[in-house]
């Protein structure tokens, strides 16, 4: 089971940069790039919130549940 993280999807079509996402939801950009890379374990529901917020978007948007 893995979950795949689809954020450099919905930046690419909303037309931001990850670094004016970090600035909009405040944390770093070192922070949303492993985040992006899906190299975290877990993610707040409130930066999740301020992602879904910033990119007008779903939490589904963003995350893919992948069978193995």
């Amino acid at each position: 089971m893995a979950i795949i993280v689809r954020l450099d999807v919905m930046l690419a079509r909303r037309k931001m940069t990850s670094r004016e996402l970090a600035q909009k939801i405040g944390i770093s950009e070192q922070n949303l790039s492993l985040l992006k890379s899906g190299k975290v374990r877990g993610v707040r529901f409130e930066t999740l919130s301020a992602i879904c917020e910033a990119l007008d978007c779903q939490p589904g948007d963003l995350l893919e549940h992948e069978k193995a």
